[in-house]
């Protein structure tokens, strides 16, 4: 390549750059990564928005995971036939994204303090289980042990936020909001795909994930929600675990 295309191309690089940033996090978050899980119901596709938001494709029905227009347009996206809230906080609990997304027949779970806030939406308590769209929904606790707000307030109480396992065809899947390794996480099994908060000092360090997903030990684990810890500490730390496969995703933030 000669320097004056060289130059050329750097200028177009340059030039896009300033572009997206001027369109801001939200339009710029619009080109998202996506994952493909096999189950025997058909494909689950997971596309990552970021923070904690995500969203499951499977057979034909959209279900939101804590929506943010912090980081997309979801005017833009599709609407929505289940939005899961995981609790109140203002990162998780967006009324304008759910606005954007909900339909006449959109079904909301949330943790109780989430869903009197949200017109309509039905709350599910810690250990609770329904079933929604032909998906079994479980609401796993979520809560912090050692994080606290101040002395003896620690920054999501035991009771206040929701982890959910849905089950898609024959797979498993935790996404567990945020929360600390809790005992009732360590305790469940049969996970193909978790999703696991890192996002200090709120949630998890690297090394709870890793003790976490020894203990129950999901098939694929994708840390998420992890702001700006460094991902690849918890790849160091589950080196040699078997049968854990971890994946990262463009998530933090």
């Amino acid at each position: 390549m000669t320097v004056k295309r060289i130059a050329i191309v750097a200028a177009i690089l340059v030039a896009a750059a300033v572009c997206l940033g001027r369109m801001g996090p939200a339009a710029a978050a619009q080109m998202f990564q996506t994952d493909t899980i096999k189950t025997k119901a058909g494909d689950l596709r997971i596309t990552f928005i970021r923070h904690a938001s995500l969203i499951f494709t499977f057979r034909g029905k959209v279900i939101h995971v804590d929506p943010w227009t912090k980081w997309a347009d979801y005017a833009k996206l599709p609407k929505a036939d289940l939005i899961l809230i995981t609790h109140h906080h203002r990162d998780h609990l967006d009324l304008k994204a759910i606005q954007a997304i909900r339909t006449p027949r959109t079904v909301i779970l949330a943790s109780a303090l989430a869903a009197a806030k949200i017109k309509g939406a039905m709350a599910l308590k810690n250990g609770q289980k329904t079933q929604v769209l032909g998906l079994v929904i479980e609401a796993v606790p979520a809560y912090n042990l050692v994080g606290m707000r101040r002395p003896g307030v620690p920054w999501h109480p035991k009771g206040e936020g929701n982890g959910y396992v849905i089950t898609f065809g024959d797979k498993r899947v935790y996404v567990a909001g945020d929360t600390e390794n809790t005992p009732e996480m360590k305790a469940l099994r049969n996970i193909a795909v978790a999703f696991l908060p890192m996002n200090l000092p709120y949630t998890m360090t690297p090394k709870m994930v890793a003790d976490a997903a020894r203990a129950f030990r999901p098939k694929i684990l994708y840390p998420y929600h992890f702001g700006k810890t460094d991902t690849s500490q918890l790849l160091v730390l589950m080196k040699g675990v078997k049968g854990v496969e971890v994946r990262i995703r463009k998530m933090g933030w």
